[in-house]
């Protein structure tokens, strides 16, 4: 079956920094775009980052472009999410999911990872 599981959150003060892996399995990884989704307390979901299938192209959203790096080694089966010069606004559960726009029907997630920034 289809699995992806995330790892590397955690609490981090403002200005920090945190890499968040995301491990696939039982699927053609290779031939998938992989997205970065976060949801905040209170919150919906806010789509952040995107790689697609061959990392020839990233995708940013305006909130995290110049601090956070999306990268995906194919052979590996695994994405990550480098997060830099966190924010507090940047506490959130982060999933991983397939696609460029992840969607509940049509995409794999995980079950996601806790990132908390605060001081």
């Amino acid at each position: 079956e289809a699995q992806l599981v995330e790892s590397g959150g955690g609490t981090v003060q403002p200005g920090g920094s945190l890499r968040l892996s995301c491990a696939a399995s039982g699927f053609t990884f290779g031939t998938y775009d992989m997205s970065w989704v976060r949801q905040a307390p209170g919150k919906g979901p806010e789509w952040i980052a995107a790689v697609n299938s061959g990392s020839r192209s990233t995708y940013y959203a305006d909130s995290v472009k110049g601090r956070f790096t999306i990268s995906r080694d194919n052979a590996k089966n695994m994405v990550w999410l480098q997060m830099n010069s966190l924010k507090p606004e940047d506490t959130a559960i982060y999933y991983c999911a397939t696609g460029l726009y992840p969607s509940p029907r049509d995409s794999y997630w995980g079950q996601g990872t806790q990132v908390t920034v605060s001081s």
